[in-house]
């Protein structure tokens, strides 16, 4: 019965709240339209307006407010206070941090848009401070992936309201505004640093500290919930011996999607072992509906499926980049072997080591050294990171930025995989990363 009457009077107070902020609503609908309207980004682009103050946006605190009391074993006297106003300073404190605490909740979701889990904003983002070590970077190399990162939102945000998510930063009130303003005051220094050939303002800790807000950024896993700092991988672009026809070496093709038959995405039914088998060759049930581009050896294969971008020296002497394009949507599975995986990507020759767009031809343009790929959906396109991390007794900052993603990240606040390089095999490979961290501590940056 107590039980009872506490829901009955939750349910009084929304009410009374319902009827009280109802007029202001109505009269506030049109302006919060005008607001929406007017509200554009830097440059036109268009971005998620920043919410105006309407009834839902106002109560919904109240309402989690309310049902936190109500279950939390508040007396009916309490629920009766909450409606008269008559609360006292300390229980008063108690409703505003129950109602802090549920705005800075941010559900984190998978590549899907499905939701996976939740988690408290504070729990992986808190105020932080680079210390006085210079920044390593490329400076040419950062200036044309910030450039290349900047000019996708210009020319491909609309088409792929993806990146147009704050995502948990958004819980730190970062917008999207926040972090076009960040790449183009990066950009513009840069620019001014290079043309007067004296080494950047970026690489200098004080200045960053005194320009950027700096995140610190705590790895959540839910799985390893003690890791303390953020992991480190590290990819490549390989070049592979490969042919343009199939020989006894290299005779497992890889595949373009034809864009006149892609439409029905007919090649989201078939895992990586269905290709294998034959299915797209000469007697098989869908011969002709995809292009072999290249042959590979099936090591060769699985290490461009997990690389994304390769570079293929054939056997007459020319090389080509190649990018994968599309996948059967399939998702990857972490633990499980690479050759028993079902994922499978379709791939399509490009000019350049290219990281994430939402299709083939907006892909951004990446280079190694200054490349992470990470979480695009949750932590967000084109963050600026700060690595920290400690060799031979000294400390070391590496600067990139997020311009590329994968399976393995979707979701993923605990990781970011960074482009090492390009080799000629995994021993080159090996021989770069053996001398970087495997964990980091790592900072966000946005423009103050």
């Amino acid at each position: 019965m107590i039980f009872s009457k506490k829901i009955r009077f939750t349910v009084g107070f929304v009410t009374l709240l319902l009827f009280g902020f109802a007029s202001s609503h109505l009269s506030a609908q049109s302006q919060d339209k005008q607001i929406a309207s007017a509200h554009q980004t830097t440059q036109n682009i268009v971005t998620q307006p920043e919410k105006p103050l309407t009834l839902s946006s106002f109560l919904l605190p109240l309402i989690k407010s309310a049902q936190i009391l109500a279950a939390s074993g508040q007396n009916f006297a309490t629920n009766q206070q909450i409606i008269a106003g008559e609360l006292s300073e300390t229980d008063n404190n108690k409703l505003v941090q129950n109602v802090a605490s549920a705005s800075k909740k941010y559900n984190v979701i998978d590549e899907f848009k499905k939701f996976k889990f939740s988690v408290n904003n504070s729990q992986v983002f808190s105020a932080g401070k680079l210390p006085a070590t210079k920044i390593s970077f490329n400076q040419k190399d950062l200036l044309t992936v910030l450039t290349n990162t900047r000019k996708y939102y210009q020319d491909h945000a609309n088409a792929d309201p993806d990146v147009l998510r704050t995502g948990l930063l958004g819980t730190q009130g970062i917008t999207i505004d926040d972090v076009l303003k960040t790449l183009d005051f990066m950009v513009a220094v840069l620019q001014e640093d290079i043309a007067n050939n004296r080494t950047t303002r970026l690489q200098n800790a004080n200045f960053i500290n005194s320009n950027f807000k700096v995140i610190k950024w705590t790895p959540y896993n839910p799985k390893q919930t003690n890791q303390q700092k953020l992991r480190i991988t590290k990819y490549a672009v390989f070049n592979h011996p490969g042919s343009h026809k199939k020989t006894a070496t290299y005779n497992i093709p890889i595949y373009s999607l034809k864009d006149n038959l892609a439409a029905d995405k007919f090649y989201t039914r078939y895992t990586k072992q269905d290709v294998l088998s034959g299915i797209y060759e000469p007697g098989g049930k869908e011969y002709g509906k995809v292009e072999p581009i290249a042959y590979l050896t099936r090591q060769g294969l699985e290490e461009a499926l997990m690389e994304g971008t390769i570079l293929i020296k054939f056997t007459d002497g020319t090389e080509e980049y190649f990018n994968v394009d599309r996948s059967n949507e399939m998702p990857y599975i972490r633990g499980l072997k690479a050759t028993a995986q079902k994922r499978y990507w379709y791939f399509r020759k490009v000019n350049a080591i290219k990281g994430y767009g939402y299709k083939i031809d907006a892909k951004i343009s990446i280079k190694p050294g200054v490349t992470f790929a990470g979480d695009v959906l949750n932590i967000g396109l084109g963050k600026i990171i700060v690595l920290e991390h400690t060799i031979s007794g000294r400390k070391q900052l590496q600067m990139g930025v997020i311009a590329d993603t994968g399976g393995a990240f979707l979701p993923n606040l605990h990781q970011l995989d960074f482009l090492a390089g390009i080799f000629n095999n995994h021993q080159e490979f090996g021989q770069r990363i053996a001398q970087m961290p495997d964990y980091a501590n790592a900072y966000i940056l946005v423009k103050k």
